[in-house]
Order: structure tokens, then sequence, then C-alpha cells
């Protein structure tokens, strides 16, 4: 079945990725069903890990957690988040999501637009401001 003709997400057609902080399960997404304006993906975030300071040139986000505890910068802002707690990330602003729990952080990601000209994530983990918060809370987080 192609993805336009597809309406429902089962756990045997989510698209899984294994990245470094995390595995990524997409339920949507253009190539997974016919969605051009929203994406959504369950992220699963190690004891300790940590999805890195980054930004989206053309997408907003609503981070949704589900299970643990995240110390969620959006921005310079943060704030710690636990089952039920959301953050919206306007377009274009700086974020990043620690597990600062004992236990595996599950979160939703709901992002628009699905489809972008450009890039759909900038890493700016090494750049000032940035790089010195990243080393203050990776440093924070080698402990756990």
């Amino acid at each position: 079945m192609s993805s336009t003709e597809t309406r429902y997400v089962m756990s045997d057609n989510m698209v899984v990725e294994e990245l470094p902080w995390g595995p990524h399960e997409w339920l949507c997404r253009p190539d997974i069903v016919a969605a051009d304006k929203l994406l959504l993906v369950r992220v699963r975030v190690p004891v300790g890990k940590a999805h890195e300071f980054h930004r989206h040139p053309e997408m907003e986000e609503i981070i949704y957690i589900e299970a643990g505890t995240a110390e969620q910068w959006v921005d310079r802002e943060k704030r710690l988040l636990g089952p039920g707690d959301s953050a919206h990330i306007p377009i274009d602003v700086v974020h990043v999501t620690y597990n600062a729990g004992d236990t595996t952080l599950i979160f939703l990601a709901i992002l628009s637009l699905a489809e972008i000209e450009g890039p759909p994530l900038i890493d700016v983990s090494q750049e000032e401001p940035c790089k010195s918060l990243q080393r203050e809370v990776t440093e924070k987080f080698r402990g756990n």
C-alpha cells in the first residue's frame, strides 16, 4: 500500500531510526502516511543521554512527555517536565531535551511542516552560548 493510501500506522509499518540519543519511532511523516503538514515521532532517551542543542529553521514543535523526567530547554529557559507536561518550541528557536531522571525518558515530538525546503535540523551544540551550556549540563548528568 502506498503512503498516499495509508491512514493508519501499526507497529509493523512504523519507521524506527537508531540515533545516538535514543531510538526514534516515526509514526507520521510523508513516507509513512499522506502527511505534508505534520510529523510525529516517539523518542526513547536512555538515562544520561540528550538530544543536543539544535533548531528547526522551518518547523514548529511540541514536545509531550509520556514517561520519565526531561530537563527541557527552550532558548535559555529550562524546566523539568514529567508525564503529561509539554513544551512549545517556535520555529528556529534553539532547544534541547535531556533525560534528567533514572529511567528511560519517552516523549512525543510533533512538528510542522513535514515538507520543507532546507535542512530539518541544525546542530548548534558547538556554537556559543550553547557550547558552554552543553558542557555544563553534560557534566551535571555525567553522574547518572
